[in-house]
């Protein structure tokens, strides 16, 4: 069966996705940086509060994937925090300042993760050599890639992404970005078996009084009387399509 992973920047969001039939969860902080570690309290509540796998992301900043020492020292402290609390995996990925995997560091990481299905994630679509990564990644072990094709949004890079699935010898390659219930049966189609969606929605902020001319953000453009949360209704339609969708073999 068809796998539908969602991304959740809160507890509450995971939860509600749980309930709507996700099979597992990506937990991250910082959604308009495109997902950041979650705090210690959020981890802890996660792990209290939801059955299905819950795999944290591990990423210190925003911005590019090549780490200085810092970096990486808090990097591998968080992994080892989120294996020791039991997870079931975790989303990690770096690459080195010609955009290739950084070996050394991914070898340190898979180290660290011990029994956890590590998810290198959208890394990948910023590295220098799709295939040549892809074949260092199945080296090293890790469990998926989480990949838009090397392209803004998943559909567009549907050419690479069917070209990774029919190459790959060991990572399940999910997509992500972009996939929604319009377009999920294109992914299907060329033998995508897990996809990463965040199924998401903004809903406006339940306060009533709202203090005129000061802002907590530099960006502003940014709406602080609004939060981007999970849409059960949207995950549950996502996975009711997924349960009659029949994995394609004929393409991979």
């Amino acid at each position: 069966m068809i796998k539908l992973e969602v991304c959740c920047y809160s507890v509450g969001c995971a939860i509600t996705a749980e309930q709507a039939g996700a099979d597992r969860i990506e937990l991250c902080a910082g959604q308009a940086e495109g997902g950041l570690t979650p705090s210690f309290g959020s981890l802890r509540l996660a792990r209290e509060k939801l059955t299905i796998p819950v795999h944290p992301i591990v990423r210190p900043r925003g911005g590019d994937f090549c780490y200085n020492a810092s970096d990486f020292d808090i990097m591998k402290n968080d992994i080892a925090q989120i294996r020791e609390m039991g997870f079931a995996g975790v989303v990690v990925g770096m690459l080195d300042d010609q955009g290739h995997i950084d070996l050394p560091r991914m070898r340190e990481v898979m180290k660290l993760s011990g029994d956890m299905a590590v998810t290198f994630h959208r890394a990948f679509d910023m590295c220098q050599n799709p295939l040549v990564a892809l074949s260092q990644l199945t080296e090293l072990g890790v469990a998926r890639i989480l990949t838009s094709g090397q392209q803004q949004n998943a559909e567009l890079g549907l050419p690479l992404l069917r070209d990774l699935v029919r190459a790959s010898q060991g990572p399940v390659v999910m997509a992500g970005a972009g996939v929604r219930l319009s377009n999920m049966h294109k992914f299907v189609d060329i033998g995508i078996q897990e996809l990463h969606s965040s199924a998401g929605q903004t809903l406006p902020s339940t306060m009533r009084y709202r203090k005129a001319g000061v802002t907590m953000s530099s960006d502003d453009e940014f709406d602080e009387f609004s939060h981007y949360c999970v849409d059960g209704e949207m995950v549950e339609a996502m996975k009711n399509a997924l349960v009659l969708m029949k994995p394609s073999l004929t393409n991979v």
